[in-house]
């Protein structure tokens, strides 16, 4: 379980790093903040992204998924607030981070499968 979560960690890490690169209004102050976020983005997306789901649920199926990636974003902020030295500038940067993020996470479990353990 702690191997699937440095997976994890280290997938969100360059997903934050490429969305701090490609995306204006994001930017991550050093290499410490980026190992940092992204597992305080893991351990977010553990705890509270289920709650929030849950809570935004019909939203979610009136806009047939779509609001996930509001909430995806909202988790990135969160991270984002709780860290002085990462930045997310408003909702737009927020959103494409958390596609950036998001992408960068499907390509690396498909590489390299969800065999770790």
């Amino acid at each position: 379980m702690l191997a699937k979560f440095i997976v994890r960690a280290i997938f969100a890490a360059l997903g934050l790093w490429i969305a701090a690169k490609v995306v204006p209004g994001v930017a991550i102050q050093g290499t410490g903040t980026l190992i940092f976020a992204a597992v305080l983005l893991g351990l977010v997306n553990a705890f509270v992204r289920p709650v929030v789901f849950i809570l935004t649920l019909p939203l979610t199926l009136v806009t047939l998924g779509l609001f996930l990636l509001v909430v995806n974003a909202a988790m990135i902020g969160l991270v984002a607030w709780l860290l002085g030295d990462f930045r997310v500038d408003g909702f737009v940067p927020g959103i494409l981070a958390a596609i950036v993020t998001g992408v960068i996470s499907w390509i690396g479990h498909a590489v390299v499968g969800e065999t770790a353990k």
